[in-house]
């Protein structure tokens, strides 16, 4: 094996460079330009999928006033996402909060369902335990291609509960699957920027939610 393994981060690092100014200099122009693509792909995402978050929104908005929840979950850097969509309902830095539920937070019951049945239902058997008809069910992938999401929004689908997927990359099975009510998809084949670009989404929905639960209760 040769060459370090974070030269994917920094191709751009010569492993013999001695000068400190060119190699700052270099640095700084990197970041610079990951952060006018992230908020270049963030702009865009939330344009072309205005209409999307419109729908979902206020579909979420209408199972909430009723009575129901967010159930969110993902793997990885998703898991992490899922976990801040939660806190973002739960406790909004304005408006009103809603209940959510995290499926990746109670570490006991992950470990139980991957162990007894499998890590494909580590999710599914969560809303089959926890999911109530007027629930909403939210899946993140930035592959689109998550066994255990998709079989999650499965289960939520047949049993009506609200389905929301977020993707990246062309959507993969997610932005195909008829379970997925409503499917955001960022057009991205980073995972770093689509992670940055669906917590824009993300961000989008539960001002979307706000606002459509609030018309609600002045209709």
């Amino acid at each position: 094996m040769t060459g370090d393994p974070t030269d994917f981060l920094y191709p751009f690092i010569e492993a013999g460079e001695e000068d400190a100014s060119l190699l700052v200099a270099d640095l700084v122009a990197s970041a610079g330009a990951k952060i006018a693509d992230s908020r270049a792909l963030r702009v865009a995402t939330l344009e072309r999928c205005r209409d999307d978050v419109e729908s979902a929104g206020r579909a979420m908005a209408q199972r909430l006033r009723s009575g129901g929840r967010v159930l969110c979950f993902g793997n990885g850097g998703s898991a992490t996402d899922a976990e801040a969509m939660v806190a973002l309902f739960q406790d909004p830095p304005g408006g009103r909060p809603v209940a959510a539920l995290s499926l990746v937070a109670d570490t006991t019951v992950l470990t139980a369902l991957a162990n007894d049945i499998g890590f494909d239902v580590v999710f599914s058997r969560q809303i089959m335990a926890y999911g109530h008809p007027e629930d909403i069910v939210v899946g993140f992938s930035t592959s689109g291609d998550s066994i255990n999401v998709l079989r999650a929004l499965e289960e939520g689908a047949r049993r009506d509960l609200l389905t929301v997927g977020l993707c990246g990359y062309d959507g993969g099975a997610m932005a195909g699957s008829e379970a997925v009510r409503h499917c955001l998809v960022v057009r991205s084949d980073s995972v770093h920027r689509i992670q940055e670009a669906q917590a824009a989404l993300v961000r989008e929905l539960w001002s979307t939610v706000q606002r459509c639960m609030d018309e609600g209760i002045n209709e």
